[in-house]
């Protein structure tokens, strides 16, 4: 994807202002000082075209509030920054910290967030999350660390209180009789995901007779078919990421693995690369995962309709890829590779909006730069601790944002800064290449259908 920089005269304002300020001299009263907010994610490498788009969803808040006059007729400058080590967090802090910023957004995956969490706090910035889900972000008790979105326990929750609800019935079984397994690749993220997840099966009285962790390099997997025969569950429920996700499911079939339902707790089954690749073989199984766009419309209040509609035609101005497209440099395939696939689902009705994460960085962004950085800016000067403060504040009820969500941060140690109104959402493939949301009953556009799995 070709990265446009409108903000790129403010960019120079903001490098202009630096050096003003380091001289001793003031600005022109006639020029706005512009609201300095760092933005990190890793541009280049593997999961760049993901990335990309997460910053895309950003950097279109930033243009929107700055249209309707920005934060008291401040203007947001972004201060965007490619950041693909951990290691390289701390140094990247403490430049956005020396150059004006007092917040940061960023940055994709799980592991650049958890290191550039911890460097934002030491460096005396908040830190404001776009996507990661690992539980680990807002886990450690980090008062200026804030994630607007899901978390690894939202999205390991669903999937077990999606199965003990809703499919324990339709396998005509009990809850307290319910065989889970719980499956997990052996990294932060999808251990976030798996403790969630067995943690709401315990709370709900469905067993748990394996919980088993692969090897992303080395995964084994016919010896893990093995275990799961031998444990006879009724429900998968699997945390892994793109490649090795569509690897399990075919794994399954080669050892002719039979269940009730498997449920990727994102990220592979909400992938058009995993029904792309599978074809039929995809068609039954389900996803938990954040919302995209397409589901039920009565979701949004009627603001966050109208702003989802502005983040639309932006995205579209923008050369923001087309929602199927889900590129991933990491399979066989490359970038863009999914257009082919031609995937439908209620994502695409009547919309040429934003990619699930386009969606989940513009609504993060959106309560930073619409309702954080304002409330923050009425009570004095705008630095990290007001801004931190205001966001302990905010109290926006579910539909306030485009993904659906409301907002208001956990003030639990356990939890600190994750919001409690994130979403998550479970769909099912429910055709060739084609998907609908059907859980929660609020975001549902279908029904629950092939359970058992057919294959």
């Amino acid at each position: 994807m070709t990265r446009a920089r409108p903000l790129a005269l403010l960019l120079g304002t903001v490098v202009a202002a630096a050096g003003l300020a380091a001289a001793g001299q003031l600005m022109p009263r006639s020029t706005p000082r512009p609201i300095v907010v760092g933005a990190v994610f890793p541009l280049g490498g593997s999961t760049a075209p993901l990335a990309q788009q997460e910053e895309l969803g950003v950097r279109i808040a930033a243009e929107l509030v700055n249209a309707d006059g920005g934060i008291g007729g401040r203007p947001i400058a972004l201060d965007v920054r490619s950041l693909e080590r951990a290691q390289d967090a701390a140094a990247l802090m403490a430049t956005l910290r020396r150059e004006g910023a007092q917040v940061v957004i960023g940055a994709y995956a799980s592991d650049l967030s958890i290191a550039a969490s911890a460097a934002a706090a030491n460096a005396g910035l908040v830190y404001w999350e776009a996507g990661a889900v690992a539980d680990r972000l807002t886990g450690r008790g980090l008062p200026m660390v804030f994630r607007v979105g899901a978390s690894g326990t939202n999205l390991g929750s669903n999937s077990a209180a999606f199965a003990a609800t809703q499919l324990a019935q339709r396998l005509g079984k009990p809850t307290a009789s319910l065989r889970l397994a719980i499956v997990a690749a052996d990294d932060d993220y999808a251990h976030s995901v798996a403790d969630a997840a067995a943690r709401e099966a315990a709370a709900a009285g469905a067993p748990v007779v394996l919980r088993t962790t692969y090897d992303l390099i080395l995964p084994r997997w016919p010896q893990l078919m093995a275990r799961l025969a031998e444990a006879r569950p009724d429900v998968i429920i699997l945390a892994s990421h793109i490649p090795d996700g569509i690897a399990f499911r075919r794994a399954m079939l080669a050892a002719k693995l039979k269940v009730g339902a498997l449920i990727g707790s994102t990220m592979a089954e909400c992938s058009p690369d995993f029904a792309g690749d599978l074809g039929a073989d995809a068609v039954g199984i389900f996803a938990s995962d954040r919302p995209t766009a397409g589901f039920q419309p009565g979701v949004l209040s009627s603001e966050a309709r109208a702003t989802y509609q502005r983040l639309a035609a932006a995205w579209s101005k923008e050369g923001g890829p087309a929602p199927v497209s889900s590129p991933d440099t990491t399979s066989e395939y490359g970038a863009g590779h999914d257009e082919e696939y031609g995937i439908t689902g209620p994502m695409l009705s009547g919309t040429t909006g934003p990619t699930e994460e386009g969606l989940s960085g513009f609504s993060a962004a959106w309560a930073l730069f619409h309702d954080v950085l304002p409330a923050a800016a009425g009570h004095g000067a705008l630095d990290a601790e007001r801004i931190a403060s205001a966001a302990r504040g905010i109290d926006l009820p579910a539909g306030s944002l485009p993904n659906g969500a409301g907002v208001r941060f956990s003030s639990d140690p356990a939890t600190l800064g994750q919001n409690l109104r994130a979403t998550a959402v479970i769909w099912q493939w429910q055709a060739v290449r084609s998907y609908t949301f059907v859980w929660p009953p609020s975001y549902a556009t279908g029904s629950i259908a092939m359970v058992p799995l057919p294959r």
